[in-house]
């Protein structure tokens, strides 16, 4: 499973989130973090919405996952990721 995190250099929420997708034990995934400030397309559509994770489907299309709560616990993060794989 490959997942993509959009997110930008000191937002809180993405740090937050990235630091939850570290914890995580129980599932093997690959994770690519990508700034948003280094692509114009990526800045316009998410620059309101970070972070946001998408799943990366075997047609090599992203799927956005739904918003994850910024507090809750990562065995939450892990049955979402559950529910998508």
């Amino acid at each position: 499973m490959k997942l993509i995190l959009y997110s930008k250099q000191d937002c809180c929420l993405c740090e937050g989130l990235l630091t939850k997708l570290r914890q995580v034990k129980n599932l093997a995934f690959e994770l690519e973090v990508r700034e948003i400030t280094t692509n114009p397309d990526w800045f316009d559509r998410y620059q309101y919405e970070i972070p946001v994770l998408c799943l990366l489907n075997d047609h090599q299309q992203e799927q956005e996952l739904p918003r994850f709560p910024p507090r809750s616990p990562v065995t939450k993060l892990e049955d979402l990721l559950k529910r998508y794989m």
